[in-house]
């Protein structure tokens, strides 16, 4: 699987390549197996479009389209857009900057691996070589080769007094080999406690970077979860304004209802005192809501074409109802779909994560537990 920074840099090509399609959606799903964090992410953010029923509510009840209630609600989907954009662009950010750390940390860990048992190698060729043990005599390869007489003459060193081979007395030598021993022995202590000196500085070395490099990674997952709940905040304060702006609009549009139906019902009112209530005159039936309308208590009837009139408009009321309520059912299940499929990318992606950080964590287990396998071999 691609890096999050790789990812964007193909994205990158492509768009400057290629000519994106009208349709974002099928764009993305081509996409899905070259880049799947970045696919899922789109799906995410186009899963989020503005809602059709508060255009729907923009409209009055004589048909008339509410223009400054459709320009606030492109204005707020910009916004919208602008602002998931911004989250977008802070995740990917934080992705890559969490790969690059990684990456970084990957690198240090085999350089150090790598100087590690480069000085173990150097270490034993300098200072444990097989010649340079005590008991190499018993396995020396060319013993044969070097094998000499058992005596040379009485002046041979290797004659003893056990031998019985050179009746000499007593060991003169004796303290000045005692000496040569000692003086053996310290040599050897000193060099024990030179190398086990230089095995605890290693050692110590190699706990501070192992603390260095958790200090840094618990101070990035600090920063990414300032940066997660500073995203959040600015969420929860953008849906509070759009929430009360909404129910602002919603009372001031009750309020207006309100007033247009106290004049209709005033202007009824004044017709009715005014009006030619006993007269035969036709004009009287006339409503003052308009032409198209009547007073029934003062109509005398309508002819054939008024009543086919109304048919035919009544046919039409029908279909759009059941159009209508085909559109709003359709949107209903499109948006569930949708937010199905955004909760599961946002299950998968949360996996995916928790997946990498038992990896991360059984590497660095491995690591220690061999490092400490070492440690006991030394």
């Amino acid at each position: 699987m691609m890096a999050a920074a790789d990812e964007w840099e193909a994205y990158l090509d492509i768009a400057s390549h290629e000519v994106i399609p009208a349709d974002i959606t099928a764009f993305w799903r081509a996409l899905e197996d070259r880049l799947p964090r970045l696919a899922a992410l789109a799906k995410v953010d186009i899963a989020l479009s503005i809602s059709s029923v508060d255009v729907a509510r923009s409209f009055s009840k004589y048909g008339s389209v509410d223009k400054e209630a459709l320009d606030i609600q492109v204005n707020e989907k910009k916004l919208r857009k602008e602002k998931e954009l911004e989250k977008h662009n802070t995740y990917a950010e934080s992705m890559i900057l969490h790969d690059k750390i990684n990456c970084l940390l990957d690198d240090r860990e085999k350089k150090d691996m790598y100087n590690l048992n480069k000085a173990i190698n150097d270490f034993r060729s300098q200072f444990q070589k097989m010649e340079d043990r005590r008991e190499f005599d018993l396995n020396d390869p060319q013993e044969l080769k070097k094998d000499i007489p058992a005596r040379i003459a009485d002046d041979d060193p290797r004659l003893c007094v056990s031998g019985v081979q050179k009746m000499v007395g007593e060991d003169l030598d004796q303290p000045e080999r005692y000496k040569c021993q000692q003086e053996q022995l310290r040599e050897w202590l000193l060099q024990q406690q030179s190398e086990l000196q230089k095995a605890q500085q290693e050692h110590r070395i190699r706990e501070d970077l192992y603390d260095d490099s958790r200090i840094q990674l618990d101070r990035i997952a600090v920063e990414l979860q300032k940066i997660d709940e500073d995203i959040r905040k600015r969420n929860a304060v953008a849906t509070k304004e759009f929430n009360m702006k909404k129910a602002t609009e919603k009372s001031l549009k009750k309020k207006q209802e309100k007033e247009l139906e106290e004049q209709d019902n005033m202007a009824e009112i004044s017709n009715v005192l005014q009006g030619d209530l006993i007269s035969e005159n036709p004009d009287q039936a006339i409503s003052a809501f308009g032409p198209h309308r009547v007073i029934p208590d003062r109509w005398k009837g309508m002819n054939s074409a008024q009543l086919q009139e109304i048919r035919n408009t009544w046919e039409k009321q029908i279909h759009e109802k059941q159009r209508s309520k085909e559109e709003e059912k359709n949107h209903v299940n499109e948006w569930d779909q949708r937010r199905i499929s955004s909760d599961r990318a946002a299950i998968l992606m949360e996996r995916h994560q928790t997946r990498i950080n038992k990896g991360l964590r059984r590497a660095m287990d491995d690591t220690n537990k061999h490092l400490s396998v070492e440690q006991k071999a030394q």
